[in-house]
């Protein structure tokens, strides 16, 4: 007989549920949430389990990751699936949330989610920490200019390594704002320096990596962008068509039918919101700067014309999520040609 496990993932321990293959369930317990935890549960079962199925997250990746080093048959269930399957419940525990998953997994009801190397995790991890560094020095030049801006004191155009100077200039003759303007600098001077450091890590990154530099030889597609597609993809070979990509990634219309409802709405945001943001801003690049891109950014300028500029963005993001996959796969680099017609 057949058997399923489901886990509901916590931080500290996780509610495992196993079930036989008519779903009924055969042993509940509440496990430590450790690779090795689990590995020895599941093997003092005294039967094998037929699958084990965690639902998607940033805990889960590390869990499956040592179940499937165990030698066991892992899957990762995608968490909006898993949601929707649950709403009917009218008590959520994590105890059904396991029972759920198990029964998911037996009805095969689910979409499995691809696990991360170990080395797309990593390059996703600098990624982020570039991200925050850059968003916190932003933040904190924003609330400084706010903060002058009430007594009058117009910060204007700066860089980031003349806006220090340019404060202190304003600030000398006030003494309670030079002492709160010194103390977010010291802060923005240690982002500043920090964000520099990630910026090294990101370009010698970039130039040590084979796939980044041929994906670098599309128009408006740089280091971030690059990095970041490589390491949300990780393999190329899970998708079976490159036209595939732009589902994955959320830039297709959603689409309701029912009867004779027919509805084509807006993009359905589905999959990596970081992807998505860095394909828009290199759509966004090719569209409203000197970018040689041929063909591409003529079709891309005909769109706009007749949509919008907006949607022509969204499309070129979407047809740029495809041609990366395609050149990545070929080991080519770009083709302004080829491209256009994608």
């Amino acid at each position: 007989m057949d058997y399923y496990a489901g886990i509901d993932v916590s931080l500290e321990a996780s509610s495992v549920c196993v079930i036989d293959g008519s779903g009924k369930i055969v042993r509940e317990a509440k496990i430590a949430s450790e690779p090795e935890a689990l590995t020895l549960f599941f093997r003092s079962l005294g039967f094998a389990v037929t699958r084990i199925g965690l639902e998607a997250g940033p805990l889960s990746q590390w869990l499956y990751a040592g179940l499937k080093q165990a030698g066991f048959a892992v899957e990762l269930l995608e968490t909006r699936h898993v949601r929707d399957a649950f709403k009917a419940m009218a008590v959520k525990t994590d105890r059904k949330d396991a029972r759920g998953i198990a029964q998911l997994l037996r009805l095969g009801w689910f979409k499995p989610v691809h696990c991360k190397s170990a080395a797309a995790q990593e390059v996703r991890a600098l990624l982020t920490a570039r991200k925050l560094v850059q968003s916190k020095l932003y933040d904190v030049e924003m609330s400084l200019r706010g903060i002058l801006r009430g007594f009058g004191l117009k910060v204007g155009p700066s860089t980031p390594k003349r806006f220090a100077g340019r404060v202190a200039e304003l600030t000398q003759d006030h003494p309670v704002l030079r002492a709160i303007a010194q103390a977010l600098l010291a802060v923005h001077e240690v982002l500043l320096r920090e964000l520099c450091v990630f910026e090294k890590q990101v370009r010698s990154l970039a130039r040590s990596d084979g796939r980044v530099k041929l994906l670098m030889t599309t128009p408006g597609v740089g280091a971030i962008v690059a990095l970041t597609y490589v390491s949300a993809i990780d393999d190329p070979g899970r998708f079976s068509s490159s036209k595939r990509v732009g589902a994955h990634f959320g830039l297709t219309p959603k689409k309701y039918q029912s009867g004779e409802t027919d509805i084509s709405g807006r993009i359905s945001k589905a999959g990596d919101g970081g992807v998505r943001a860095v394909l828009f801003e290199a759509a966004h690049i090719v569209l409203t700067r000197a970018v040689k891109a041929g063909a591409l950014k003529s079709w891309a300028l005909k769109l706009a014309k007749r949509a919008g500029m907006k949607k022509a963005k969204v499309a070129l993001a979407r047809k740029l999520a495809v041609i990366l996959h395609r050149m990545w796969c070929d080991g080519t680099a770009f083709d302004a040609a080829k491209a256009a017609a994608v």
